[in-house]
Order: C-alpha cells, then sequence, then structure tokens
C-alpha cells in the first residue's frame, strides 16, 4: 500500500486488524524504480515490485503512538494558527495608527487584552487606555 495523503491509514487499519499482512510503501521510493507506472495498474505495480524484492515497507508505529502522534500534530497547527492570528491583528493595529507594541511586549497578555477591549468598547483617551492597563495588572 502506497502512503499518499491520508486516504490510506482507515484502510491500512482494517486490513491490519484483520490479520492481513500490510506493508506501508513510500511514495518516493516506488517513483525512484524504473518502469512505467500508471494510476489504473498502481495497486499492480505496486504487487510486483514486491514480488520483485524492489520495495520493502515501511515503520508503522504502534496504535497509542499514531493517537499521540496526530494529536501533537494537531497542536502544533493550532499553535501555527494562533501564532498567524495574532500578526493578523498586530498588523491590523498597525494599519489603524495603535503602536500599542511600543508600550507592550504582548498585546495577548492580560495587560494588552484590557486596551484591546478599551479600544473596541470606543475608549480613545492615553489616560484612561494606560488606568485600564493597570487595572488588569491589580485584578
Amino acid at each position: 500500500m502506497e502512503s499518499t495523503g491520508v486516504y490510506w491509514i482507515p484502510l491500512f487499519e482494517m486490513l491490519d486488524a484483520a490479520g492481513f499482512e500490510v506493508h506501508l510503501v513510500n511514495a518516493r521510493h516506488v517513483r525512484n524504480v524504473p518502469g512505467r507506472k500508471s494510476d489504473v495498474l498502481d495497486c499492480q505495480w505496486l504487487q510486483q515490485l514486491m514480488s520483485y524484492g524492489l520495495l520493502r515497507g515501511g515503520f508503522r508505529p504502534a496504535e497509542e503512538v499514531c493517537a499521540l502522534r496526530a494529536v501533537w500534530r494537531h497542536r502544533d497547527m493550532l499553535l501555527a494558527y494562533q501564532a498567524r492570528h495574532v500578526q493578523h491583528l498586530q498588523k491590523a493595529m498597525t494599519q489603524m495608527n495603535v503602536q500599542l507594541h511600543h508600550v507592550i511586549s504582548d498585546i495577548m497578555g492580560v495587560t494588552g487584552q484590557a486596551i484591546i477591549r478599551a479600544i473596541v468598547a470606543g475608549e480613545r483617551d492615553a489616560a484612561t487606555l494606560a488606568q485600564a492597563a493597570g487595572e488588569s495588572h491589580q485584578s
């Protein structure tokens, strides 16, 4: 079985659970073998290469490790999305000439969020915004 995308995972798990010996083949290794390969004859091509000993199965960790890896990768993706959204917020504030990054180091912290909430609520007075920042530290 060729490991392209995520479509192979359910089938692999079902066949493995049913007791079949399933070999997971890296798509790059298949491309490096000379010969013609088409999507229509893909499974026959893989079977032929495997029977000649030109391919070997890849490593597939235990089910628990795969589940943990999936959660970890999803967490990394969410953190990347979070960082991207913070950058969008910083850019929007700069375009509105709100130079909050000159005053505080983390706009997503308690102080930054207090100031942003006050601005969204309509506050424009710098002294009042500074006071809102001071109150966020006291609470």
